[in-house]
């Protein structure tokens, strides 16, 4: 350990419980006494019980319960503005496209597409989350504001990390062509052009980067051609840039494949060069065996997006046997438009009871040969804490982020437990995600910075911003009708 005097110091103190984001094993355990910590410029210097410098900042973590901060590895942050639209709120996923993002999309100008933005990065960022990855997709030829710098821009502001999930098409669904309200799909010059635009700009491909670009067309299986995946997966990886799409969310991708190509969805993208430790796909709810096992083999992760699969019907993703198959697992809460709660404290918290939920389905009576009676070691609070921070870094290649450990970035969630929904819990360290809710952040540190301080984020009025998103959400609905 080594402390750098010259560099701004806090020390966290007397926490009841601390959850590392790591694995459980034996060297790299899932919890650590402290009860303190020490942050050192932008980085974790020391944990254990620790006596105060002189002129330190002391944080007082007494009968709190401290994360490292989650990783969202999945969103789509203009839907903020589109919370439980009438129009699509009980479709599946296909209707439901038609009815609400694609309905509204082509309304969003700038000023409405920056609200939105701020409202789901402050959503976030109030459910203790410090690392955004942005799957954006509002994008068209002669766009007359540049959504990529917005979102980088609002995220800056806010101090978080941030990844742009640079989404697109260069060929459209049959049901967005019919659309009144649809925006034209751009060319793959264009595309890639642009791409390089905002490597050039944003990138940075360090361990605990604070801006990254990923391409990430919209879905691979719809978006663009098959000849363009190989094109956009060579141009990623000519820039040193990750990859990412939607993948297998509903039954419609599997027959979609079988009609087109007579694979699986999967297998189609280890064809097209679309598999990788360096590529991830949202949702996965419908693949098979064969399929896991391929994803696994390549290293290709998941960000599992449980409520929004559960708002469409979609079914859920099969986390556990992902898991144990070796598949990389995060954790991503989708757009807003299809999850009416976009933070990070309920997609953990569903993502505990799904998967003991869907193990549970598969029980049988004895007298029918089955062997259990349940699903509850489906998914412990230690497995959903490491998806949903250092798993969610590892799969996006912030491999110093998302973990509670001495040398890694102080990215850290100080929950207070002073709801009633957490009173009498026999151990404080599951409550955020066993009790759900949204227990109030004594603080959050992204990179060494306070950006919460006792559930406050400085510069930010939610009374204005709530009076802000009703007049927009007004407007929207009177140009659409």
């Amino acid at each position: 350990m080594t402390t750098h005097t010259t560099q701004a110091s806090t020390l966290i103190r007397n926490a009841a419980a601390i959850m590392t984001g790591a694995s459980g094993s034996a060297d790299d355990p899932a919890r650590v006494k402290g009860p303190d910590i020490r942050i050192v410029g932008d980085s974790i210097d020391a944990i254990g019980a620790l006596t105060p410098h002189p002129g330190e900042t002391i944080v007082d973590a007494t009968d709190c319960v401290i994360y490292p901060a989650w990783v969202n590895t999945h969103h789509h942050l203009f839907q903020s503005l589109l919370k439980g639209d009438t129009a699509g709120l009980d479709a599946t996923l296909t209707p439901w496209l038609a009815a609400t993002p694609y309905r509204f999309r082509a309304l969003f100008d700038e000023r409405r597409f920056r609200l939105a933005a701020r409202i789901g990065l402050i959503e976030l960022a109030r459910s203790g989350c410090a690392t955004v990855a942005d799957h954006n997709y509002v994008y068209y030829p002669g766009m007359p504001f540049d959504s990529s710098a917005i979102l980088f821009d609002e995220a800056d502001k806010l101090g978080l990390r941030f990844v742009l999930l640079r989404g697109g098409a260069t060929q459209t669904r049959q049901l967005e062509a019919e659309l009144p309200t649809a925006l034209r799909p751009e060319t793959l010059d264009a595309y890639a052009a642009d791409i390089e635009r905002l490597a050039a700009r944003y990138h940075d491909a360090s361990p605990r980067a604070k801006q990254r670009v990923v391409v990430a067309p919209t879905t691979v299986l719809y978006s663009i051609s098959a000849a363009e995946m190989r094109e956009t997966a060579a141009l990623a990886r000519r820039h040193g840039l990750r990859l990412h799409s939607h993948l297998s969310e509903t039954v419609g991708y599997q027959d979609s494949a079988h009609a087109m190509y007579r694979q699986s969805p999967v297998a189609f993208c280890g064809e097209h060069d679309w598999l990788g430790s360096d590529v991830w796909y949202a949702h996965l709810v419908k693949v098979d065996a064969d399929e896991i096992a391929l994803l696994a083999q390549t290293g290709t992760g998941v960000a599992h997006c449980p409520q929004s699969n559960g708002r469409l019907g979609s079914g859920i993703c099969p986390v556990r046997e992902m898991a144990d198959a070796g598949v990389p697992v995060s954790i991503g809460v989708d757009g807003a438009a299809s999850n009416e709660a976009a933070d990070m404290i309920s997609e953990v918290h569903m993502t505990w009871l799904a998967q003991r939920a869907r193990l549970g389905m598969m029980a049988q009576p004895t007298y029918r040969g089955g062997s259990f009676e349940g699903g509850a070691n489906a998914a412990s609070i230690a497995d959903v804490i490491h998806w949903g921070t250092a798993g969610g870094a590892q799969i996006m290649g912030l491999d110093e982020v998302g973990k509670i450990a001495v040398g890694f970035a102080a990215d850290l969630a100080v929950y207070r437990l002073d709801d009633p929904r957490y009173f009498g819990l026999h151990d404080p360290a599951i409550g955020p995600v066993a009790s759900g809710g949204r227990p109030s952040l004594a603080a959050l540190f992204c990179a060494g910075r306070r950006v919460v301080a006792d559930d406050q984020i400085d510069g930010v009025d939610l009374k204005e911003l709530a009076r802000e998103a009703r007049s927009a959400v007004r407007e929207l609905l009177e140009e659409a009708a």
